[in-house]
């Protein structure tokens, strides 16, 4: 337990909202910051909510000031890659001038630690399918480019001030708390599995499979997908290893393994117990055959230990979560 304080911006979001909710189990102060255009009141189980802009920066000043702020969990952002391409300056005004404020916010109060979301995206289309944290970042859209740039303001910002980072590459994030207690209910999602799952209990007509020529051995495309427990348990491994003043870093979030659509989907008629309505589609452009993290450093470096590294966990607790939606829907 400690007095000092976090905000998280973007905490009643999907991920945030998972991050803050062990934050708020393993007693630690919050202060979370959202707008609530893709977040819920209601996801925020723990700390202050303060509804605002991450990019106002005389409000996420005097939030940092009041509340004596050591540590930034940034999770607020747009996410949608096709809307990134069709979209760039809403990417770039929101993800990247917006962390820039922040930043600027940070160094003017003298917050120690920041943990950044960011994404595999900024590797675009990894030769091998494989990325590791040197892989080349190459990303295809402005979502990714938009967070790498972000990447880049830390690193530059972390070279001449006290401020240390540690900014973590998700990789396919999948399924909600085990408990139930909250999970993604932003409407228009497009993650896989959400949108499978959503197809099961009859909020969608169909699941789509986009591409089933891609050399892979059932033709579909593989993915890394990661539970989001485990994926917040690693940003609360990155809190105590910033507080125990570890260096600055960038790491990846992910298995080190994956799974084809065609098996994610399957696994979702398993637990379901009956079949989903399939339509196959064309290939989207930019998207890879494999994209799957080299995840050894992040063992290492912060000591993260995955607990919920099984298909089947994912896929139950996504449509346990869905059918808890269903009879409760979030608004």
């Amino acid at each position: 337990m400690t007095n000092r304080t976090i905000l998280v911006t973007g905490g009643a979001g999907y991920i945030g909202s998972h991050v803050v909710r062990q934050l708020g189990e393993n007693h630690d102060k919050v202060i979370v910051l959202d707008n609530l255009g893709k977040g819920f009141r209601q996801a925020v189980t723990t700390g202050e909510l303060v509804v605002g802009d991450v990019g106002d920066f005389a409000l996420v000043s005097r939030l940092m000031a009041e509340h004596q702020i050591d540590t930034v969990m940034h999770f607020a952002a747009h996410t949608i890659v096709p809307e990134s391409v069709a979209l760039p300056l809403k990417y770039y005004g929101n993800n990247t001038c917006a962390t820039r404020n922040l930043l600027q916010a940070c160094i003017d109060n003298k917050v120690k630690n920041f943990v950044f979301s960011s994404t595999a995206a900024v590797y675009g289309m990894p030769d091998e399918g494989y990325a590791a944290e040197d892989s080349p970042t190459r990303p295809i859209n402005a979502y990714g480019t938009s967070k790498l740039m972000s990447e880049w303001m830390l690193r530059d910002v972390a070279a001449v001030n006290p401020l240390r980072y540690v900014a973590l590459r998700y990789f396919n994030v999948a399924g909600s708390d085990p408990k139930g207690r909250i999970g993604q209910a932003t409407p228009g999602a497009t993650l896989l599995t959400k949108v499978a799952c959503e197809a099961m209990v009859g909020k969608r007509p169909h699941v789509s499979v986009f591409g089933s020529d891609y050399p892979t051995p059932d033709g579909t495309g593989v993915r890394d997908y990661l539970h989001i427990e485990d994926l917040a348990s690693a940003h609360l491994c990155a809190l105590r290893y910033l507080r125990a003043a570890g260096p600055s870093v960038t790491l990846n979030v992910g298995y080190g393994h994956g799974y084809s659509v065609r098996e994610v989907l399957r696994m979702v008629e398993a637990v379901a117990g009956k079949p989903l309505t399939i339509k196959e589609e064309a290939r989207r452009a930019g998207d890879p055959a494999y994209l799957v993290a080299r995840a050894d450093r992040i063992r290492a470096e912060l000591g993260w230990q995955p607990r919920y590294d099984d298909l089947k966990a994912i896929v139950s607790s996504s449509l346990a979560w869905e059918r808890k939606l269903q009879a409760e829907p979030w608004v």
